[in-house]
């Protein structure tokens, strides 16, 4: 798996406030369209992922916000590849627009089957430190 990617996304008004600002929760949302586009950039489907038993779901993940973003900003969402071994991967991200710096975060994100049992991530998402 490629250990960086990017991405641009505009802000759409649903993902504002009252006050015209994005809601926090989107930023969380920004970053799994982050996660799911870098694995097809790699050439691999999460649907397809999916189908083959496993999931990768969300066990821990924090975010620190620098300024607001509001609607029709053009947002550049920096993720990358920090580690991926084991049962888990773990992601930093840069939200920016231009070059001011809106938001960063950490996610770590495990592998399970169905019934929720920790498994091993295939080969082919493995990336050392």
């Amino acid at each position: 798996m490629s250990r960086e990617y990017e991405f641009d996304l505009t802000v759409r008004y649903y993902e504002t406030d009252g006050q015209g600002v994005v809601h926090h929760a989107n930023y969380f949302k920004y970053f799994e369209i982050g996660r799911i586009e870098q694995l097809k950039a790699t050439g691999y489907d999460y649907a397809e992922f999916e189908r083959s038993g496993l999931m990768l779901v969300v066990s821990k993940i924090s975010c620190k916000y620098h300024r607001p973003a509001r609607f029709g900003d053009t947002l550049t969402i920096s993720m990358r590849t920090e580690r991926a071994r084991g049962a888990r991967i773990d992601h930093s991200y840069q939200v920016k627009r231009g070059g001011e710096l809106i938001a960063e975060a950490q996610s770590t994100i495990a592998c399970v089957d169905r019934n929720g049992h920790v498994q091993r991530i295939p080969e082919y998402l493995e990336i050392d430190e």
